[in-house]
């Protein structure tokens, strides 16, 4: 009996010390070791987005302010996203080839596909490309704004969907940082 409990015993260290290898390796290095921080003077991290940045509202993009970005960074992307969608995660914004010098993007930002600057933007689950404010159904949802930092620009063409940017970014991303908004309809 002390063999099997001895046995059991081994083998729950073995399957813990994977999980944890696994989970270690996975992770991005995140704004703790580089002191890359994205925020946005019209509302903190998780407040309350104002119903401007949504379909209540006039439906533009909030400001965003980058800080931090590494000086090894050749460019920036943005993945805008609600995970709190009734039929699962709703993209409302992709944005790439961002130059790391931006310092952020405007508010009610232009919505074309290829902007001056070289950042291209994608395709959003509403089937445009640009931003796409906060539109619940219902209840309070969460809007993540994923800033990336990689270490080179993307080989996409403009309009590129969430999954095909974010394939292109594997093993490119160098720092992260989110912030999260919450909206609710008052309707």
């Amino acid at each position: 009996m002390k063999k099997y409990i001895k046995l059991l015993i081994i083998t729950l260290i073995i399957i813990l010390s994977v999980f944890l290898l696994v989970k270690s390796s996975s992770k991005v290095p995140s704004k703790e070791g580089v002191g890359m921080k994205i925020s946005s003077p019209a509302f903190e991290h998780n407040g309350a987005i104002p119903s401007k940045y949504t379909c209540d509202g006039e439906d533009v993009s909030p400001p965003l302010v980058f800080e931090g970005i590494p000086e090894n960074a050749a460019s920036l992307a943005l993945i805008a996203d609600d995970p709190d969608a009734p039929m699962g995660t709703w993209v409302h914004w992709v944005i790439y080839n961002i130059p790391p010098t931006s310092g952020g993007l405007t508010e009610n930002f232009p919505s074309d596909s290829k902007l001056d600057d070289g950042s291209l933007q994608g395709m959003t689950d509403f089937r445009r490309v640009g931003y796409g404010g906060p539109c619940p159904p219902s209840g309070a949802h969460r809007y993540f704004f994923k800033l990336y930092a990689l270490d080179k620009k993307l080989d996409l063409p403009a309009g590129a969907t969430k999954q095909q940017v974010e394939t292109a970014m594997k093993g490119h991303i160098i720092a992260q940082d989110q912030l999260i908004g919450i909206y609710k309809r008052s309707k």
